[in-house]
């Protein structure tokens, strides 16, 4: 009797679905690649075929210059070599997508990375019966609970509004988190125009084009201090405490990465004004996310994948961590 999902094979550069003859996320260039996301440990320049949703598409080619990129709307069926293949959307960042494949009368959906709690700027994660739910684990650990993305917002605006002679300079992952925190602030009625750091502008532009409304963005550089005081400014977290961010009116630094539940961890970036605000699922959307699939195995792609194995036990699941390697926790 042939074992479930035997014929999909973890490697430690990607999954490959052996009928297909096609890989899932492979970190090496790979002749035939099914992808995820744009975020570069999912996404890698260099694969003679690539099928994605149009937005994953976009976003390789504004990284990696253009791709021989085959676009795969949500829904859409496709059969490679047998294997019945769709993309749904997964909630991380814009055209981000679980692979559901179907195959043998077995269906395995490979998640990427995901959250569950609405975003303006992507398509809500949609939850897919299946027999293997292949999951991530960045937050998986009981002490990851995302609070209110509202109630983070508002610290971040009481903020600005108290110290009208600095600016606020926010750390945010170039993409996906950086357009979210400033879709999430125009939704809460701030129009103010928004000061970027040029590392965003691509990718800020990109969004834009693909229909996310981001409002007046500005780049920083170059902008009298006075200007900016009393201004929010995005950069990517790498810029929070280097020579660029010397040049902005003594700024409040903060950062929105679910990492900053971790105290040691703001503490550790210099980190003012800790906002927890995280494109990955909590602990509790993860285990949510298992009971709503009821899948009869998980497999555990990368992060704090020992507790959610343990979980998993407890409840009759079948659980295994794959040991992928090339995936980051980013700064989410």
């Amino acid at each position: 009797m042939a074992k479930l999902g035997d014929w999909i094979d973890p490697k430690p550069h990607g999954i490959y679905v052996k009928p297909a003859d096609a890989w899932i996320d492979p970190s090496v260039p790979s002749p035939r690649a099914l992808v995820t996301h744009g975020h570069a440990d999912h996404a890698r320049g260099g694969h003679a075929a690539v099928w994605a949703t149009p937005e994953t598409l976009a976003i390789m080619d504004t990284r990696y210059g253009p791709q021989a990129g085959h676009p795969v709307d949500y829904g859409q069926i496709l059969d490679m070599g047998g294997v019945e293949v769709s993309f749904v959307p997964a909630g991380h960042v814009l055209g981000s997508a679980q692979i559901v494949l179907k195959y043998r009368g077995e269906t395995i959906v490979v998640s990427g990375d995901y959250k569950r709690r609405p975003d303006p700027t992507c398509a809500r994660f949609v939850p897919v019966k299946c027999d293997i739910f292949v999951t991530e684990a960045t937050f998986g650990l009981p002490v990851f609970r995302h609070p209110d993305t509202h109630d983070e917002m508002d610290k971040l605006l009481a903020a600005l509004r108290a110290n009208p002679d600095r600016c606020v300079l926010v750390g945010a992952y170039a993409l996906g988190k950086a357009q979210r925190v400033i879709r999430e602030l125009r939704d809460m009625g701030f129009d103010d125009p928004i000061y970027i750091h040029g590392a965003l502008q691509r990718l800020c532009d990109l969004y834009v084009e693909l229909g996310v409304d981001l409002g007046e963005l500005r780049l920083a550089t170059g902008v009298p201090k006075a200007e900016l005081q009393g201004r929010l400014v995005i950069s990517p977290p790498s810029a929070l405490n280097d020579r660029w961010s010397r040049r902005l009116p003594d700024p409040i630094t903060a950062m929105a990465s679910g990492w900053m539940r971790v105290r040691q961890r703001a503490r550790q970036k210099l980190v003012e004004l800790p906002l927890i605000l995280s494109d990955h699922a909590d602990w509790d959307e993860l285990t949510d996310t298992l009971l709503e699939i009821a899948p009869k195995e998980v497999w555990v792609t990368h992060g704090r994948e020992e507790a959610l194995i343990h979980w998993c036990m407890t409840r009759q699941i079948k659980a295994r961590a794959l040991a992928l390697v090339g995936y980051e926790d980013e700064d989410d």
